[in-house]
């Protein structure tokens, strides 16, 4: 299994906590947060890494070069900000496999990778969402789906009650991602995600696993006391 990192970010949210760090190397109880996504990975049985990287990406190549490997990692930088988009496409270019799985690099969602990997595939999907439902919020875009998990539509940002949102992982067939012939620089959200959605090609994978998204500074906090249990 192949997984992308998406880690270019600047974590601006996050400076006033960490400074002018990526969010990916924003320290959880002594160890960055990506160290945390590769043990996850490597629990997952994930064979090679691309990590996607920009702001500061020397940060973490050295850090990772310091690091006893545990994939075969390879590393695309963003010279200038690509957008979501553009990140996940370089990085696409690079991999090997037919389907590939994306992660956020500020985002720990513990899916079970071997299972979504099945649905994606058997759905025959051209990507795949793992979708988490979450109650009373309005940091997050809701996704909805029917009753086959097609992926009909994208709601922005707005208080809810409960809906499923985009989790950050996604798989995504390599073959039908490039034949869109997408724009170096683009939205992977609003000129992919939701302006492909018509097809109905895209497919909601709906765990309960654990989620925390370290974008703001009381959930930076808060993966610090639950990292304490999770990873022993």
């Amino acid at each position: 299994m192949e997984a992308i990192i998406l880690a270019g970010g600047l974590g601006t949210r996050l400076q006033g906590v960490i400074g002018a760090m990526p969010k990916c190397m924003a320290p959880v109880n002594g160890r960055p947060f990506i160290a945390y996504l590769f043990e996850y990975l490597e629990q997952q049985k994930c064979t090679r890494v691309i990590l996607s990287l920009g702001y500061k990406h020397k940060m973490i190549t050295d850090w990772i070069e310091e690091q006893n490997e545990l994939f075969e990692m390879d590393c695309v930088i963003e010279n200038e900000p690509l957008g979501t988009g553009g990140g996940i496409l370089a990085a696409v270019e690079e991999a090997e496999t037919d389907d590939v799985a994306v992660l956020n690099g500020d985002t720990l969602f513990k899916v079970d990778l071997r299972d979504m990997m099945d649905f994606h595939r058997s759905h025959n999907a051209t990507t795949t969402l793992a979708l988490k439902k979450m109650h009373k919020f309005d940091r997050y875009g809701v996704v909805h789906t029917d009753a086959s998990s097609v992926i009909t539509s994208f709601e922005e940002k707005q208080y809810k009650e409960e809906g499923l949102i985009n989790g950050g992982i996604y798989f995504i067939n390599r073959e039908a991602f490039l034949e869109k012939n997408l724009p170096e620089k683009f939205s992977f959200e609003k000129d992919y995600l939701e302006k492909f959605a018509d097809e109905k090609k895209f497919y909601g994978y709906v765990s309960d696993g654990y989620f925390i998204d370290i974008g703001i500074p009381e959930s930076y906090i808060q993966a610090g006391v639950d990292f304490k249990t999770i990873f022993k």
